[in-house]
């Protein structure tokens, strides 16, 4: 008779992370040598990913591995067998001989989730052709509508330890990311505060979409709840006093403060961060909103509180009082599409900080030109923005403080560049402070922003690959002066999209940059979570060898990504 088990609580993970499993499939002819050769190619693979690939808080993703060749179905039981019991969510092939699709990879497969992410690597070998596997094996796959990404790459045909080429293994490793940025967000949560503000429908917190499509969930919090722990001083009053003691110490005379109701407000501010992060915590989420305007900080009506703008930065940072920290995405106006997109970049690259910016004014090459004549700025006519033009990307809150320096800069010299003028009352009469500097030039990576369509059911991603470029400080400070002067800016060059096409073809009035981000890295992940990928732009090859991710024959087969992705938008 059976007897049913009680579980107990005690150490227990809160969360579920991605666990990555190697193996491999073989042909049960081929000799000795040649298995141990594909053994101990598992391996190496494996210690590629676990070297170099990280979650979002910097720890390794777990990464296990079977020296099992899969020869057939008994092989794949017991190979499936032991990437269950380790929680494996993640599969990566890397057959170095000719097999049989069907009784080894296919029946292997198929205990798993019909979207567990799935990719074969292999050399492009000819005395034991793993490619000619790996080629019928994505042709079968394809073929009864399941995605497979496939990495032909490079090592040696012969010897008992090759080692993939560094091109094959960057390959490799951007598709980990995508996998485990796919998997790792499943089932966790964001936490909004109040509801879209300003009636900003671009913000919407698409609660069922992101539920189906993601798997992510958002908890929705009443700003009264903020308001009345902020009255409680529902937070640590010696903290408070670290964390207002460290950022004096960082930025000293460049807090404007008038008076003692000036210092209070600013308490206040960063008393919310105090607070908005326990709840965070306890709810374990992996990032948040606040609405702001106009119930919050705007609405006279009410009893105007101070602005969110350092609370935001801080969640947004890589740093706060406490030491170094993972930034947490954190959205202002409670913009969740802008969230989300946040929380896709910063876990694809492992952790770097995200940029909440307005697509505020686009500076069209003879706009700048003008300008500069007009202050007496001499231009070289050799730097990229004079030819290109540029986006100032400006606003309020949630501007990462690692945005006022490069990757690697140290926190002082961060801070440094940072400086805290009072809230603009027009808009914000319950004061408090801002956060503003400008980011330096030379910052590459990806600015793009997701957009949702309730016609297809589809989230796209519009997005280019960006540039952080630097203006002469007297022309800075006149673009500066142009839009919001006190808040952050950042003067952002697309690579492919021109001025005309950019300010066109913006799906909302924000944007986002995360530094670091390959392309092929955010593609593949696009592929996983059935995301158009939009880019629009005439000067910009559908594919760049080399940068992009190789279109899946899944696509190719279906009528091109973009048919292909509808068509599994409505089978889903």
């Amino acid at each position: 008779m059976g007897k049913a088990i009680k579980l107990g609580a005690e150490n227990i993970s809160k969360v579920k992370n991605p666990v990555i499993g190697v193996f491999s499939p073989c042909d049960p002819r081929i000799d000795e040598p040649s298995r141990k050769r594909v053994a101990n190619i598992i391996q190496m693979a494996a210690d590629i990913i676990a070297e170099r690939v990280k979650l979002a808080d910097g720890t390794p993703v777990r990464v296990v591995y079977s020296t099992l060749l899969i020869d057939g179905e008994k092989q794949a039981d017991i190979v499936a067998r032991q990437f269950e019991a380790a929680g494996v969510n993640i599969l990566v092939g890397v057959p170095d001989t000719w097999a049989f699709p069907q009784p080894s990879l296919i029946s292997f497969i198929q205990q798993f989730p019909k979207d567990t992410p799935l990719n074969l690597t292999c050399g492009n070998s000819g005395p034991k052709p793993g490619v000619v596997y790996t080629h019928a094996s994505s042709g079968a796959i394809s073929q009864y509508g399941k995605l497979i990404h496939i990495n032909v790459g490079t090592w040696p045909d012969t010897g008992m330890n090759p080692r993939m080429t560094e091109n094959t293994a960057r390959s490799l490793v951007d598709w980990c990311y995508a996998a485990l940025t796919f998997q790792a967000l499943k089932g966790r949560r964001v936490v909004i505060f109040g509801h879209d503000s300003m009636g900003m429908e671009t913000a919407l917190a698409h609660v069922i979409p992101t539920r189906n499509i993601f798997g992510i969930e958002i908890t929705r919090l009443d700003m009264k709840l903020l308001a009345d722990m902020l009255q409680k001083k529902a937070y640590d009053g010696k903290e408070l006093k670290e964390l207002r003691n460290w950022l004096d110490k960082l930025a000293g005379e460049r807090i404007e403060l008038r008076n003692e109701d000036d210092e209070e407000r600013l308490k206040k501010s960063l008393a919310m961060y105090l607070i908005v992060r326990d709840v965070m915590e306890d709810l374990n989420a992996v990032g948040g909103g606040f609405m702001s305007q106009l119930e919050w900080g705007s609405d006279p009506k009410g009893i105007p509180l101070p602005v969110a703008d350092i609370m935001e930065s801080l969640f947004n940072s890589t740093f706060d009082h406490r030491g170094k920290k993972p930034p947490l995405p954190y959205a202002t106006e409670a913009d969740v599409q802008g969230l989300l997109t946040m929380l896709f970049f910063t876990y694809l690259t492992g952790g770097n900080p995200p940029l909440f910016m307005d697509f505020r004014k686009v500076w069209e090459p003879w706009e700048i030109k003008e300008l500069a004549q007009k202050i007496g700025v001499k231009l070289s006519g050799d730097s990229l923005w004079e030819s290109r033009g540029f986006v100032d990307g400006d606003n309020s809150g949630s501007a990462s403080f690692d945005w006022a320096g490069k990757p690697g800069d140290s926190v002082e010299e961060i801070m440094s560049r940072v400086a805290f003028p009072l809230a603009d009352e027009g808009y914000f009469p319950g004061l408090g402070n801002s956060v503003t500097f400008i980011s330096p030039g030379g910052i590459e990576g990806i600015a793009g922003r997701l957009a949702y369509s309730s016609i297809n059911n589809i989230f796209s991603l519009i997005w280019d690959e960006a540039q952080t470029v630097d203006l002469p400080d007297k022309l800075a400070e006149a673009v500066c002066k142009t839009s919001t002067y006190t808040w952050p800016h950042t003067f952002v060059v697309p690579r492919y999209a021109t001025m005309g096409e950019y300010k066109q073809y913006a799906p909302a009035n924000h944007f986002h940059m995360t530094w670091n981000l390959p392309p092929a890295r955010l593609e593949y992940w696009m592929d996983m979570a059935n995301v158009l990928s939009v880019t629009p732009w005439q000067n910009r090859p559908q594919y760049i060898e080399g940068v992009d991710r190789p279109i899946p024959l899944l696509y190719l087969i279906n009528g091109g990504e973009v048919a292909t992705k509808i068509s599994l938008a409505k089978k889903a």
